[in-house]
C-alpha cells in the first residue's frame, strides 16, 4: 500500500500527467456532447417515422450503435433514419474504437507505467548501508569498479538523474539512486557523511561542479576524480579532490612500457613494498622453445615465474611449460633480481636506429602520452593521425597525417621496419580492425592495443594483439587501490594478489610440501615474518602459523585455495 500511495502521489503531481488529464477531460466532454446530440436527433427522426421512445431509450440506442454492438431491437425504417444510423456508427468507431484506446494508453496508461518504473528507483540510500562508495557517473571505469566492489562485498550507490538509465541499471541489480549530482540534497539523501569514498568520473566541467557541491555538504569525505585534460588537474584539486588522475595519460604510459626495449623495471604491473610484479614478452629472446625447467630462471636470477599469458589467458607456470614467441611471462622479484633477469634474457634492442622505431596509431591523448614515454626511454616513434596536429619543424618526421587503415600511410610511417605497433584510437571497433590489419602486414611485429570496453579485450587478442591494456581495468584498479590500500591491484585482466595468514594448514610445512601451487594454481611470491618481507622465498622455506603469505593467481585459484585451507 505504501508503494501504491507513493506511485499515486507521483502520478497525480506530475505536470505531464496533469496536462494529460486536461486532454482526457476535453475528450470525454466532447464525447458526452456527441452522445446527447445523437440521442436528441434519434427522437426527432423517430417522431418523423411516427414512433415515440423515452430519453433513456435514445441514449441506449446511441450507445449500442456507437459501440458497434447493434442489438437490432430498435431500428429505423426510413432511408433518412438508416443514413443517420451509419453516421452514428462511423463516429462511434472513430471515438470509441480508435481515439479512446489511443488517448487512454498515451495519456493515462503509459504515464502510469512510467510512474511505476520511477517509483521503484529509490531517491535516498537504504538505512542499512554504511561505509559505501558513491558513484556520480556510469561509464566503463565505474562499470568495472562495480564488478570488483560486488565481488568484495563493498557497498556502493550510483546517483543519476536519468530515469531510463536508472531503470536499466536497476534491472541489472545495481544499487541506483535518482538525484541531480549537482544538488546538495542529493548527497544528504545518500548520507555522504557515512561514505568511504566518492568517485567522480564525469567530464571536467561537470566534475568541478559536483566536487564543489559535495564540499558544501561534507568537508572530509575522500573524493577521487578523473581529469580529461592537463589544465583541469589544478582546478579539480582546488575544488576539494583528494586524488586526481589522468587515466588516458596513465594508459598511454602503460602501453609504452610494454614495448620491446623498455626496461622491465619500468613495466611494473603490481608492487608490494620491494616486491615487484612485471611482464616480459618471450619474443626474440633465447627462451623461445625452452621449458621453464630448462631455462632454470629462478636459480640463475632469483626471479619467480608466476605464470604465462597467451592471448590474454593466464595459466600457472609448470616445469614442463614450453615458451613460444607469443608467450608473456609474469614475473615477481626485487629490482635487482629483475635487472639480473633482463641482463640475462632481455636480449639486445637497438634504441636509436631509424629502422627500428615504434609505430603509434592514433595521435590523441593516449597516443601522445605513449610517445612521450617512449622518448623518455630513448626509443624512436612515429605517430599516424588523421587530424593535422600542431607540431614543430623538428617533429615533422615523427608525425604522419593520414588514415591508419590505408596501406600507403602505414608504409610511409614505416610499418615494414617498425619494432612494435601501439594501437591507441578511441574506438574499439577501429582498434580491432587496425590490430588485425597490422598482423596481416607484419606477422612478426609486436602489437600492443588499447581497449575501452572490457568485453573487447579477448577480441583484440583474437585479432592478433600480443598485449591489450584495458582502460576500464586500469581506472577501476587504480580507484580500487584506494579502497584496499593494503592489497595489490594488478593492471592485468584476470590476475589478483591476495594476503592470507599461514595458519595451521601451513604450519611446520615447507612451501614445496604444502603443494599449494599444484593444488590451487596460486604462487607464494612473498611472506612477511616479524615485520620482515621475504621476496620469492625458497621452496624449502618452513612456514610458521603467524606468517603473512602473499599469493598471486586468478579468482578461480583463490577459490581453490580457500577450499583447501578450510
Amino acid at each position: 500500500m505504501k508503494t501504491l500511495a507513493s506511485q499515486l502521489i507521483f502520478f497525480f503531481r506530475h505536470r505531464k500527467v496533469q496536462r494529460n488529464f486536461a486532454v482526457l477531460w476535453k475528450f470525454f466532454t466532447s464525447l458526452f456532447f456527441v452522445i446527447c446530440l445523437y440521442s436528441a436527433l434519434f427522437h426527432v427522426l423517430m417522431i418523423y417515422e411516427g414512433r415515440n421512445f423515452s430519453w433513456i431509450t435514445g441514449v441506449y440506442w446511441t450507445m449500442t450503435v456507437m459501440s458497434t454492438l447493434g442489438f437490432g431491437d430498435i431500428t429505423f425504417h426510413s432511408d433518412l433514419g438508416l443514413l443517420f444510423t451509419m453516421v452514428v456508427l462511423f463516429s462511434g468507431v472513430l471515438f470509441l474504437l480508435i481515439m479512446l484506446p489511443f488517448i487512454f494508453i498515451q495519456f493515462f496508461y503509459t504515464p502510469w507505467l512510467e510512474a511505476q518504473e520511477r517509483a521503484k528507483i529509490p531517491r535516498a540510500l537504504p538505512a542499512h548501508i554504511h561505509n559505501h562508495v558513491i558513484l556520480t557517473s556510469y561509464d566503463p571505469i565505474t562499470a568495472r569498479l562495480i564488478e570488483r566492489m560486488v565481488k568484495y562485498n563493498i557497498p556502493y550507490a550510483l546517483v543519476t538523474p536519468d530515469h531510463q538509465l536508472a531503470n536499466e541499471l536497476h534491472d541489472l541489480d545495481c544499487l541506483v539512486v535518482i538525484g541531480e549530482p549537482d544538488k546538495p540534497s542529493t548527497y544528504e539523501a545518500l548520507r555522504i557523511a557515512d561514505a568511504s569514498l566518492v568517485v567522480v568520473t564525469n567530464d571536467d566541467l561537470i566534475s568541478t561542479n559536483i566536487c564543489f557541491t559535495i564540499r558544501e555538504v561534507d568537508k572530509v569525505v575522500p573524493i577521487v576524480t578523473n581529469a580529461d585534460r592537463e589544465h583541469s588537474i589544478d582546478i579539480l584539486e582546488f575544488s576539494g579532490n583528494n586524488s586526481v588522475y589522468q587515466f588516458t595519460n596513465m594508459l598511454g604510459i602503460h602501453l609504452a612500457k610494454r614495448t620491446q626495449g623498455v626496461c622491465m623495471t619500468a613495466n611494473v604491473i603490481g608492487r608490494f613494498e620491494e616486491l615487484m610484479i612485471t611482464e616480459m614478452p618471450v619474443k626474440d629472446s633465447e627462451l623461445i622453445g625452452k621449458t621453464l625447467l630448462e631455462a632454470n630462471i629462478r636459480s640463475r636470477t632469483g626471479v619467480t615465474v608466476i605464470g604465462l599469458m597467451q592471448k590474454g589467458i593466464f595459466s600457472p607456470s609448470a616445469p614442463s611449460t614450453v615458451m613460444s614467441r607469443g608467450t608473456i611471462l609474469v614475473l615477481s622479484g626485487t629490482v635487482n633480481q629483475l635487472k639480473a633477469f633482463e641482463d640475462l634474457f632481455g636480449g639486445e634492442h637497438p634504441q636509436t636506429a631509424e629502422n627500428n622505431h615504434v609505430l603509434i596509431l592514433g595521435g590523441g591523448r593516449v597516443g601522445l602520452s605513449a610517445a612521450k614515454t617512449l622518448a623518455e626511454h630513448g626509443i624512436n616513434y612515429r605517430i599516424v593521425e588523421k587530424r593535422p596536429l600542431k607540431i614543430t619543424h623538428q617533429q615533422e618526421e615523427q608525425f604522419i597525417v593520414g588514415d591508419a587503415a590505408d596501406i600507403k600511410t602505414l608504409e610511409a610511417a614505416g610499418i615494414k621496419t617498425a619494432r612494435s605497433v601501439i594501437v591507441t584510437t578511441h574506438s574499439d571497433d577501429m582498434n580491432i580492425y587496425l590490430t588485425f590489419y597490422c598482423r596481416q602486414l607484419r606477422p612478426d611485429i609486436q602489437i600492443i592495443s588499447r581497449s575501452i570496453l572490457e568485453r573487447n579485450v579477448s577480441k583484440l587478442h583474437s585479432a592478433g594483439a600480443d598485449q591489450v591494456m584495458s582502460y576500464a581495468s586500469l581506472g577501476a584498479g587504480t580507484i580500487f587501490q584506494l579502497l584496499r590500500p593494503n592489497e595489490v591491484s594488478l593492471f592485468i585482466e584476470g590476475l589478483i594478489v591476495f594476503n592470507r595468514t599461514a595458519g595451521s594448514y601451513f604450519q611446520g610445512r615447507s612451501i614445496m610440501e604444502s603443494g599449494v601451487r599444484d593444488k590451487t594454481g596460486c604462487s607464494i611470491v612473498a611472506l612477511r615474518r616479524n615485520d620482515t618481507l621475504l621476496v620469492n622465498p625458497a621452496p624449502e622455506t618452513i612456514l610458521e602459523a603467524n606468517d603473512e603469505l602473499i599469493f598471486i593467481g586468478t579468482a578461480e585459484n583463490e577459490e581453490l585455495f580457500l577450499r583447501l585451507t578450510r
